[in-house]
């Protein structure tokens, strides 16, 4: 046992005389009681008496340790079944007593109510609770918003001079490792002190943030939940919270001298169908670029992954830089590989590639000879994983999905960091209603070339604006991606489909301003174009496609991205 209250207060040289020497006590009231019982046993070797409440208390009793019920510091039993116990001044008096004043330390002595020095408090598991199926009604989620729990938290973190507060138990070891070294609880150091605090006002900013987002989702509505726009954007938060975790660090960020680091949105611990939660394998770590890549990646070939094309049912998407160079669909996996990487194999070294089912043996023997960075899908055949890792500084990444397959594409809420605040915006793949797409020219698109129209569409919404998509059948041959001028992503994907280009369907992310652009895809070989349309210069766009013969589509649905 070591003198806990010392005549001197060392973080602040303030003198601290006493009229009594009782002993300090630790409160401990925790939900998650993983190790509680061994931290308690340290605190009560080195003289601190245990207060307790509810379960934490019987599981320390069952446990051998003499513990004080908090009804009995407070006089005053636990009501209205436990929703109020410890929101009390017996309780919160010593919480926030300020020890280096005076008159803080009078009144304690006067009111009879021995310092706390140690508050071991986490709450209830509130966003497991609304993660539940079915849902909970809402008076038993109710139920489950802490009250004493975080107010004994946020009391302990703003009086952290004189109060350690532990809300994680992954450092309690932490803890009692600096009680034990300096030999009195006044004498642990302001820095420990802080950086306990830090995590418990982050504990309880991540408690309100997911009760705050339930609550919005159950009485106002998701946003993304509803197909008119009237309403989405009635449903935008007054208040915008985001509560994530951070997972690991980054070896650093888009470049050398950037600082980076991976965090997880609480509702995904536990999950593997998510980016930030795949199960990574491979012999070098993720860096912040690959997860970036990468997730434009599994976009795509999540907005690919439907029942659109049932004789097509295997997509492959290979991405660079953010922007895909190239995405087919095929009746076979190898044959959605063979057509995606045709249409840029020069930008496919060193990609991000991914499936939409479980990665078969004859595919990875067809992608032995290319630099790879990442392969993701939802699963791998034992024998293709092994071909898969016999490259070095390959990372595999696996995206459990239902029935071996990506789920598709689903309208999320999305936001965007801008200098002093975000922007926020639903996001989805392209809904287009085909039967109202009006044919605009004279000659109109055959049923192939409005499947093949459908399919560039799909890739086109995932490529940075200005875009132009060339495909044939459902893969693309020729991609003009992230462009200042539209009539250059078309030189662009011309180029690089060459003479694949010949009878292909280009699809525009946005309107023709000028005819120059269709007059481009058209001498590069194009056959049909599906655009927006919307411009001033429609009727220009639409004479030059009809002076060239080919056939046109407006969609009315622009595909911007930015």
């Amino acid at each position: 046992m070591f003198n806990i209250i010392g005549p001197m207060h060392s973080i602040t040289g303030i003198s601290m005389s006493t009229t009594s020497n009782p002993a300090p006590r630790a409160l401990l009231s925790v939900f998650d009681k993983s190790g509680i019982v061994e931290f308690a046993t340290s605190l009560s070797k080195l003289g601190f008496q245990l207060v307790s409440t509810g379960g934490t208390a019987r599981t320390l009793r069952a446990a051998g340790l003499e513990v004080i019920g908090v009804s009995d510091v407070t006089g005053h039993p636990e009501i209205f079944d436990g929703r109020v116990k410890s929101l009390h001044p017996a309780i919160h008096g010593p919480l926030l007593a300020r020890l280096e004043s005076e008159e803080d330390r009078k009144g304690l002595d006067e009111l009879g109510y021995p310092p706390i020095q140690i508050v071991a408090c986490n709450l209830y598991p509130f966003s497991s609770a609304a993660a539940q199926e079915p849902p909970l009604e809402d008076s038993a989620l109710l139920e489950m918003i802490d009250i004493g729990g975080p107010t004994m938290v946020r009391a302990s973190a703003k009086n952290h001079r004189n109060i350690i507060i532990a809300c994680n138990p992954q450092r309690y070891d932490e803890i009692v490792s600096a009680l034990q070294a300096s030999k009195s609880a006044e004498s642990v150091g302001i820095d420990l002190r802080r950086s306990l605090a830090l995590d418990a006002f982050e504990h309880t900013a991540a408690y309100d943030a997911a009760i705050a987002d339930e609550l919005h989702a159950r009485w106002i509505g998701r946003p993304e939940k509803s197909d008119d726009m009237r309403i989405q954007i009635s449903r935008l938060p007054a208040t915008l919270l985001a509560s994530a975790v951070k997972t690991h660090a980054l070896r650093y960020g888009e470049n050398s001298h950037q600082a980076a680091a991976m965090y997880t949105d609480p509702r995904e611990f536990g999950k593997h169908s998510t980016l930030v939660t795949a199960h990574v394998e491979g012999e070098k770590d993720m860096s912040y670029n690959n997860y970036s890549d990468a997730d434009a990646t599994l976009r795509l070939c999540r907005a690919l992954s439907t029942d659109e094309w049932p004789d097509t049912p295997h997509a492959c998407v290979i991405v660079k830089h953010n922007n895909p160079c190239g995405a087919a669909l095929g009746a076979t996996q190898k044959e959605a590989y063979e057509a995606a990487l045709a249409s840029d194999p020069e930008s496919a070294f060193g990609s991000i590639i991914c499936f939409n089912e479980p990665l078969e043996v004859d595919t990875a023997q067809a992608m032995e000879g290319l630099f790879i960075e990442v392969l993701m899908a939802p699963a791998y055949e034992e024998r293709a994983k092994h071909i898969v890792m016999q490259k070095k500084n390959r990372r595999i990444l696996t995206i459990e999905s239902p029935n071996n397959r990506l789920a598709s594409l689903e309208r999320i809420l999305v936001r965007k960091p801008i200098e002093g605040g975000w922007l926020v915006q639903t996001e989805e793949a392209p809904v287009i209603d085909w039967e109202k797409a009006k044919v605009v020219t004279k000659k109109a698109p055959s049923e192939s070339e409005i499947a093949s129209m459908k399919f560039a569409v799909r890739v086109c919404e995932q490529v940075k604006s200005n875009a132009i998509v060339m495909v044939q059948g459902t893969a693309t041959v020729g991609i003009g991606p992230g462009q200042t001028s539209r009539v250059e992503a078309v030189r662009i994907a011309a180029r690089r489909a060459g003479e694949r280009a010949e009878g292909c369907v280009l699809a525009s992310d946005a309107f023709f301003p000028f005819k120059d652009g269709l007059e481009q895809a058209a001498n590069a070989g194009a056959s049909a174009i599906v655009q927006p349309g919307g411009s001033i210069r429609d009727d220009e766009v639409i004479d030059a496609a009809n002076q060239k013969g080919i056939s046109m589509l407006f969609t009315g649905h622009r595909l911007f991205r930015h």
